[in-house]
């Protein structure tokens, strides 16, 4: 009897000096719709050719702010668009700094890449071909967004509560390698031998009484099962609403992966769509339903741009023959280039600003990569930083300005390697040394990031 009552004696006093660690942080939740309140042209592919019809689900930006044991402050904000531009984040970050102190390496913007949202100012802007009346419209939708944005992040700031933060991973298997090789390349159709990252990294968060009050998850996969003219969230928007509606009073946000190599297969049919927003909504329940990983401690953050080199630039006379060509988009880069030269300018050899993000959460580490970034990014990076530890790996973050091959897929060609970069306005394909740039700016800030928490 009395070896028990000791037993429990301990137990419950372990339990007490757990329970302030895991409530040492704060959290803050700001939510707004962005569903544009008008016909507009739609993101994501250049077929389309009208405006939106209607709306299958809203489309919303969504804030988490958190603060560690130290009073540091991190912001998350995902959104319902296919990408976000420098030009948009970069003004974002820097008004948030000015309103609130939050410095740029603590504010992770992130978008889920739907193909059901509205086309940006300088986002894939060599893709759409619409009337003027059309690309009107554009200018000031963005502005409004950009302010939008940035009153979420300072609403989520103003809610902080006391909070509990824990993690897991789950698994959702509906993601397919699109690369398929063929005799004539390599096209863009369902590649199951392919790599794919089917994992479903979830954070959790709880008041300081363990009541569950937002859900964080991310996953490896084009959102585009919809190609239709309504705006929806595609299949992340049904899973953030399907967590919704079972947890009554959570807010649910969505981060992509690296899944620039991956699709939904099938698609095409919102029954499908519905039924990959069900099963990844799955994915997180299963992570709630074991025991979460808690988070103790102080966290740090770390943000560097780098510079990505081109390959070769083509000449003015390919340019010419371009502007000749009978693709829209070939067409209007060609333009782009050649009124570039006229007015006596160079075309850059390099893009300079891509960005590289860092984030420690107690053990867990956190890595946000620019651009549509493709699956042997998470691969490498697991193996070489998340042996010894979680590690969490974003893409389409900070800015969304191409697709990002790796040495790999450079070389096998294909859409994800070259062509993509038409739509995207960049003169040429990635020099080959680009991964080892990214991931090696990435090894060094994961380090010094999990140095600082310490």
């Amino acid at each position: 009897m009395r070896n028990t009552c000791l037993f429990l004696l301990l137990f419950t006093s372990s339990l007490s000096a757990e329970e302030p660690k895991r409530a040492e942080w704060k959290a803050g939740v700001a939510v707004k719709v962005i569903t544009p309140d008008r016909p507009m042209w739609m993101s994501g592919y250049a077929s389309r050719d009208k405006p939106a019809e209607g709306k299958l689900t809203e489309l919303y930006v969504k804030a988490l702010a958190l603060e560690d044991p130290r009073g540091q402050r991190f912001v998350l904000l995902t959104s319902d668009l296919v990408g976000i531009p420098r030009s948009l984040s970069e003004p974002v970050a820097e008004a948030v700094r000015k309103r609130t102190g939050l410095p740029r390496e603590r504010l992770m913007l992130t978008v889920s890449h739907t193909h059901c949202g509205p086309v940006l100012r300088d986002s894939l802007h060599t893709m759409y071909d619409m009337p003027p009346d059309e690309a009107k419209k554009i200018g000031p939708y963005t502005d409004k967004l950009q302010e939008t944005m940035i009153d979420a992040i300072v609403r989520a700031l103003d809610d902080l509560k006391p909070a509990r933060l824990s993690f897991g991973k789950g698994t959702a298997r509906f993601a397919v390698n699109r690369r398929k090789p063929t005799d004539k390349g390599f096209i863009n159709s369902a590649y199951p031998e392919g790599p794919v990252d089917h994992a479903v990294p979830v954070l959790r968060v709880e008041t300081a009484e363990g009541k569950l009050r937002a859900l964080v998850f991310g996953y490896a996969c084009h959102n585009t099962t919809l190609s239709f003219y309504q705006w929806c969230g595609d299949y992340a928007g049904f899973a953030q609403k399907r967590l919704e509606d079972r947890h009554p009073g959570v807010t649910a946000f969505f981060w992509m992966g690296c899944g620039a190599d991956a699709n939904p297969l099938p698609r095409g049919k919102v029954e499908l769509c519905q039924k990959y927003g069900r099963e990844l909504a799955d994915a997180v329940e299963d992570v709630l339903a074991v025991r979460p990983t808690p988070i103790v401690g102080a966290g740090a953050a770390k943000y560097a741009t780098i510079a990505l080199p081109f390959d070769a630039i083509p000449g003015r006379e390919k340019w010419e023959a371009d502007r000749r060509d009978k693709t829209f988009s070939v067409r209007n880069r060609a333009d782009n280039y050649l009124k570039l030269l006229d007015s006596g300018k160079k075309i850059d050899k390099e893009y300079r600003h891509y960005p590289v993000q860092v984030w420690q959460l107690g053990e867990l580490t956190w890595i946000a990569l620019g651009g549509e970034v493709v699956v042997d990014y998470s691969l490498r990076l697991q193996r070489e930083l998340g042996r010894d530890r979680p590690l969490w790996v974003a893409g389409y973050a900070n800015d969304v300005m191409a697709y990002i091959p790796s040495r790999r897929v450079l070389k096998e060609g294909g859409y994800e390697g070259d062509t993509s970069m038409i739509v995207y306005g960049m003169p040429a394909k990635w020099g080959p040394e680009v991964e080892e740039r990214i991931v090696g700016k990435a090894r060094e800030l994961a380090r010094e990031a999990r140095g600082g928490t310490k």
